[in-house]
């Protein structure tokens, strides 16, 4: 029997925990994308309109798209230059108990990008590299903010597609403000303090030297964890206080943890999709999005299972249990891989380069097809709205006439941003990996040769490319080439979802929204739901499937014959 009546029961806590606070969180998402009153406005409102006053913000401003991506762009630039500055001078600034150096200017532009981008891709040892001020006012404030970058794109794009004749699509400062005010910070907090209750440690005390059983000294890292790993989750940020990530027992300490933590990488984006349902006028629509995205995790979850618990001849092991937290197990394990890399959060608690072939392969393919399974914090939806609108326009071309989506008709211009979303990522992914695979200074980073080498390198620059981060944790990316290269890609990625989705929004907001007629493609119907999966796989496979063939699914066929890869 692959799973027990035990991991029967955690895979049910955590769907079933999803499917309940999904629709409560999205109710309440609904009411913040909209402008509404919520039950935290008498306690944070003031705190909001202070906020406005001292950045000169008039919150009944609105912004057209090119302004709005103007406003985005320079509060990120700045974002990068003062988290660059932060960890290159972290040596000099106070809360830097172990007195730890300066940060390498390639790892600290690396790093920079990295965070401002909600990628959090990390190359390099968190204890060992970075100073409690450079965790707490770099590192965790950008996760607060990236996130609701993302979550104000979204609130964009959503206006583009609900608003007719208007030139604006919102305010980026307020929306930006209100997320942080009245979602982030708030789930952080409560968040943070349930992961106290089961061990996450939260402190500013320096390191502890301990004397071992066997008589030897070891080093303790300690800091303000707790306070990360909320935001880490909850804005599918990713990365990790300590190397080790989430299998480290100071960041996940019991079962219980775990799943709390778990539950919180997907909590966001799964109830952004109620939210939209409800802001567009259809809730059968997003449950349809919401089908798909679980048919699709379910999907890579079940093969991921099946390919871990067969028999590997190369190891003549069975369970095959390194490179996992043993305090977790399989299930776990596969759990987590699967969800982190459908949500774009990158976080880890087990090693990824120590799955089987086929469950790599399957956390590949999770970010290969741009992390619209939920995805990340108003990005993952915004990359299935891009699906959505191309399945449209196809299905508009197969029966001759011009696609609408929700009364908005979707034209040339709206499908030349679409494919510039759809394309961009892959090709940075294949690109990247392509130039890597036969430059000798990038193949010294392998930790291993042939399939599983190359499977190392292309999962790096997927997992840039996805905005994702997550690591395979067999390739040793920091080096020049992987600082410069990965951050040029994690950057570019990023950009190519977020301007695509405010210039649709810029443009759909300006049409006339006209009721559906008999020749209308219904998007609450199941035929466009199995058209939608059907673009979705069929676009990943003819993109990625080439690359995957060299690298996962030849290392399996050579597992199940007793070849090492």
């Amino acid at each position: 029997m692959l799973l027990t009546h035990f991991d029967w029961l955690q895979i049910i806590c955590f769907v079933g925990g999803i499917i309940i606070l999904c629709p409560l969180l999205g109710s309440y998402l609904a009411r913040l994308f909209n402008a509404q009153p919520l039950f935290l406005t008498p306690y944070f409102g003031w705190i909001e309109s202070l906020t406005y006053r001292i950045g000169g913000i008039n919150p009944n401003e609105e912004m057209g798209w090119k302004r709005y991506a103007k406003s985005l762009l320079l509060f990120n630039l700045c974002g990068f230059l003062g988290l660059f500055l932060l960890l290159r001078l972290q040596s000099f600034l106070p809360f830097n108990p172990q007195h730890l150096p300066a940060v390498p200017w390639l790892l600290a532009f690396n790093t920079a990008i990295s965070f401002v981008t909600n990628t959090n891709w990390q190359a390099y040892s968190g204890e060992t590299t970075m100073s409690y001020a450079s965790q707490m006012w770099g590192l965790t404030v950008q996760n607060f903010l990236s996130a609701a970058t993302g979550g104000a794109v979204l609130m964009a794009l959503i206006r583009g597609l609900t608003r007719k004749c208007s030139v604006g699509i919102g305010n980026f400062w307020v929306d930006m403000t209100r997320i942080i005010l009245y979602l982030l910070l708030p789930l952080s907090l409560l968040m943070a303090v349930a992961l106290m209750t089961q061990g996450v440690v939260q402190t500013l005390s320096s390191y502890v030297q301990v004397e071992t059983l066997e008589g030897g000294h070891q080093t303790i890292p300690l800091g303000p964890v707790a306070s990360q790993v909320a935001i880490k989750q909850l804005g599918t940020n990713g990365g990790g206080f300590f190397n080790a990530n989430s299998a480290h027992p100071f960041e996940n300490p019991t079962a219980l943890s775990n799943m709390l933590e778990m539950i919180a990488l997907v909590l966001i984006p799964a109830a952004s999709v109620h939210a939209y349902g409800i802001l567009i006028g259809s809730k059968k629509h997003a449950w349809l999005l919401l089908g798909v995205m679980f048919a699709i995790w379910v999907g890579g979850f079940a093969l991921s299972t099946y390919s871990e618990h067969l028999h590997n001849p190369v190891l003549e092991a069975y369970p095959v249990l390194e490179g996992k937290e043993t305090r977790f197990g399989i299930n776990n394990s596969l759990l987590w891989s699967t969800m982190t890399t459908a949500t774009a959060n990158g976080s880890i608690n087990t090693m990824h380069d120590s799955l089987s072939p086929l469950a790599g392969g399957v956390a590949l393919l999770n970010m290969m097809l741009g992390e619209l399974v939920f995805g990340g914090v108003g990005v993952g939806l915004c990359s299935m709205v891009m699906f959505v609108l191309l399945t449209i326009f196809l299905s508009g071309l197969m029966v001759g006439r011009t696609p609408e989506y929700i009364g908005k008709k979707i034209e040339k211009y709206d499908i030349q941003w679409v494919m510039l979303a759809v394309i961009m990522p892959g090709a940075l992914i294949l690109i990247g990996a392509g130039i890597a695979s036969v430059l000798p200074v990038a193949l010294e980073g392998r930790l291993n040769l042939g399939a599983h080498g190359l499977t190392e390198i292309l999962y790096a620059f997927t997992s840039a490319a996805a905005n994702n981060g997550s690591a395979f944790a067999g390739l040793n990316a920091n080096s020049d080439f992987y600082n410069l290269s990965l951050g040029i890609i994690m950057l570019l990625a990023r950009i190519a979802i977020l301007i695509p989705s405010l210039a649709i929004a810029g443009n759909l907001a300006m049409k006339k929204i006209t009721p559906p007629t008999s020749g209308t493609l219904s998007t609450s119907s199941m035929l466009f739901t199995v058209l939608l999966f059907c673009v979705i796989i069929i676009i990943g496979a003819l993109t990625f499937f080439p690359a995957l063939s060299l690298g996962p699914i030849v290392e399996h066929i050579l597992m199940i014959r007793g070849v090492a890869a």
